[in-house]
């Protein structure tokens, strides 16, 4: 299998504010990534907090060169829309990056 490579991310909502931000993400952020090359799937985790919901959004890709076609030239720097913005109450301004050691 080849090495693959998770990006990791976490924003929160209102409790309002959960479903318009899935709907985003199922609407656009899904299928934007899905065209590009490399990329290889996504898991939105949510759980509930005193303030609303923490959601943590894991894409995985083929290699962080394919990573450079969504993320730009700062692999570093989350890409957060406008739209994501408007329903979050606050974000990580960075991701981190895995390498995936094991898949079972």
């Amino acid at each position: 299998m080849a090495p693959q490579v998770v990006r990791s991310w976490v924003g929160v909502t209102a409790r309002g504010d959960a479903a318009p931000y899935l709907l985003h993400l199922r609407a656009a952020t899904v299928p934007h990534l899905q065209a590009l090359p490399g990329f290889v799937g996504v898991q939105i985790l949510q759980r509930a907090i005193d303030e609303g919901f923490e959601f943590r959004i894991q894409t995985t890709w083929h290699s962080m060169a394919s990573i450079h076609a969504f993320a730009g030239d700062d692999l570093e720097v989350a890409v957060v829309p406008p739209a994501a913005r408007a329903v979050l109450l606050r974000f990580d301004a960075h991701v981190v990056h895995y390498e995936v050691a094991e898949l079972s």
